[in-house]
């Protein structure tokens, strides 16, 4: 893990506490790093999922006479 010394926005580190849930400033700032993380993976799969709506992927499942063999 690593030590860093960084000046934060005190309302938003307590808006950001408050929404996470957290108590600590360190637990805060660590909460929304791996928020940020995992948004930005929720994104991509939800592109990715777009894309394949796109190219017809999920015709099959529209058809309820082959959706349930």
């Amino acid at each position: 893990m690593s030590n860093l010394y960084v000046e934060v926005d005190d309302l938003a580190l307590a808006e950001a506490a408050e929404i996470l849930g957290t108590k600590t400033k360190k637990d805060t700032v660590n909460a929304a790093l791996r928020e940020v993380a995992r948004r930005h993976e929720r994104l991509r799969a939800l592109e990715e999922l777009t894309e394949m709506a796109e190219r017809g992927d999920f015709d099959l499942l529209m058809d309820k006479a082959n959706y349930r063999r």
